[in-house]
C-alpha cells in the first residue's frame, strides 16, 4: 500500500494513481501528524517492551544466585555476601547497558543519529535522567526522549527493589530470621 505525503495530509492511496482515478472520500485522508504520532508511539512502546523483557531476564538468574549461595553454606558470611550483591549489581548495570544501546539503535532506526556512537550517548544520557542540552531530536521523534527517561526510571526502580530484596534475603540468613515458605494448599 503506497501513501503519498501532501503537505500536512497523507492522501489516500487511490489519490496516486494519476488524474483519471478518482479520488476516495475527503474524509478518508489522514493527517500527517497523525501518522507521526502514531510511529512514534509504536517506536516508543516497542522499545520500552523490549526493556522490560531485558529487566525480566535478570530475577530468574538472581534466584539461582541467591538458592547457589544458601546451598553453598555461605550466606551470612560479610565476604561472600558482599561477593554476591556486588555481582547482581554488575549483572543489573549490564541489563540497564543493553536497554540503553536498544534505545540507541532505536534512535538511529528513525534516522535521528546516523551513527551508533553518538545514538548511545544520548541514550545514555537521556535513559539516566541526566540530560544533553548538545543534541535536540527533530521535532517528529522529540517525544522520545521523555518516553526514554520513564523508562529508564521504571527500570532502575526495579533495579533497586531487586537489590533491596538480595541484601533483605541475606540478613535474614544471616540474623536467622528465614521463614519457612508458605504451606501449598489444594
Amino acid at each position: 500500500m503506497c501513501v503519498v505525503a501532501c503537505g500536512s495530509w497523507v492522501l489516500p492511496p487511490c489519490a496516486s494513481k494519476g488524474p483519471n482515478h478518482k479520488f476516495g472520500h475527503a474524509s478518508k485522508a489522514i493527517p500527517a501528524n497523525q501518522i507521526s504520532a502514531m510511529a512514534l508511539l509504536l517506536v516508543g512502546v516497542v522499545t520500552t517492551l523490549f526493556t522490560v523483557l531485558v529487566h525480566s531476564l535478570i530475577p530468574p538468574m538472581i534466584l539461582w544466585g541467591i538458592r547457589l549461595h544458601l546451598g553453598r553454606g555461605r550466606a551470612g558470611t560479610w565476604f561472600w555476601d558482599v561477593i554476591l550483591v556486588m555481582n547482581f549489581t554488575l549483572l543489573v548495570l549490564a541489563a540497564h547497558f543493553v536497554e540503553i544501546a536498544l534505545w540507541a539503535l532505536s534512535f538511529v532506526l528513525c534516522g535521528e543519529f546516523s551513527s551508533f556512537a553518538p545514538a548511545l550517548y544520548y541514550s545514555g544520557a537521556t535513559y539516566t535522567t541526566l540530560g544533553d542540552n548538545t543534541t535536540v531530536l527533530s521535532p517528529r521523534w522529540r517525544l522520545l526522549g521523555p518516553i526514554e527517561a520513564a523508562n529508564g526510571m521504571l527500570m532502575f526502580g526495579v533495579t533497586t527493589a531487586i537489590i533491596f530484596a538480595v541484601i533483605h534475603r541475606l540478613i535474614e540468613a544471616k540474623f536467622g530470621l528465614q521463614r519457612d515458605p508458605p504451606q501449598k494448599t489444594g
